[in-house]
């Protein structure tokens, strides 16, 4: 966070005395960058915290949460690059290439090491891949400002600066895109991802004792890391409810990874038949 938030004044400077759009666009990439890192930061800490009386289940939203709005930026961010850059091939204007390639590669230094820092732990976690995403960014614009102050100083084509940052946004795009798509699902309670509802029914049938039919299921997600799920088990009259419910929490654990399950026996008739 604190190299990004440093880096960026110095790239934003050069960017200006430079004229480069690539420099500004990683500029203004490296503030939302700052941003939401420090959003990403506090999401954790946040997150930490025990559930309480107002959030019975803990605070583990705000990660996705974190995660949804760092995608949105992002996704912003890129759709202005490329108007701005379509304006600039429109009516180029001059680079001067010297200083946007030596602060690039010092920005590219910057980048690998924000990369190294957060890589390790991305992992399945929503916030700390829509971080990694934005560091990402960062680093594709540096590489993309160094090829483009390459090709001014060979050839002395201008357009090489707006073309490379739009490149550059479409491939964060993609990312971004995905980062909002899965938090959003998140927040909408969608399902875990390659959970199979029919699949998890007859399985309880077949592999658990007693149990005869499995209804109402519905299962959600706190984070991609925290499967929730309830379900109705109508069970044999001779069966021990008691017993079930162990194996049945037992199995989604251990089939299914799910973390936290809430189970309703039944004998007879479902007691919510308008479901």
């Amino acid at each position: 966070m604190v190299l990004t938030a440093l880096f960026m004044v110095t790239e934003a400077v050069a960017g200006i005395l430079s004229g480069s759009l690539t420099l500004l666009a990683d500029a203004g990439h490296m503030l939302t960058d700052a941003i939401s890192l420090t959003l990403a930061w506090a999401a954790i800490r946040i997150s930490r915290r025990p559930a309480d009386a107002r959030r019975s289940y803990g605070y583990d939203r705000v990660q996705v949460l974190a995660a949804f709005v760092n995608g949105c930026t992002l996704i912003a961010i890129s759709v202005w690059i490329v108007i701005e850059a379509a304006l600039r091939l429109w009516r180029p204007v001059e680079v001067h290439a010297q200083p946007m390639l030596l602060v690039a590669i010092a920005g590219l230094c910057v980048n690998l090491l924000a990369f190294a820092i957060l890589h390790g732990g991305a992992g399945e976690n929503l916030n700390m891949r829509g971080a990694l995403v934005h560091v990402i960014s960062d680093l594709l614009g540096s590489i993309a400002a160094i090829i483009a102050a390459v090709i001014i100083l060979q050839f002395g084509w201008m357009q090489a600066d707006p073309l490379l940052s739009v490149l550059v946004s479409l491939l964060i795009l993609r990312s971004a895109w995905n980062i909002t798509r899965q938090s959003g699902h998140v927040l909408l309670e969608g399902a875990p991802e390659g959970l199979d509802v029919a699949t998890l029914q007859s399985g309880l049938v077949q592999d658990i004792a007693g149990v005869s039919d499995i209804h109402h299921v519905h299962a959600w997600m706190l984070s991609p890391e925290k499967r929730m799920l309830t379900l109705h088990a109508r069970i044999d009259d001779a069966a021990d409810a008691d017993a079930v419910t162990r194996e049945i929490g037992d199995y989604l654990g251990r089939q299914h990874g799910i973390a936290h399950a809430t189970v309703q026996i039944e004998r007879g008739n479902c007691s919510e038949p308008h479901h």
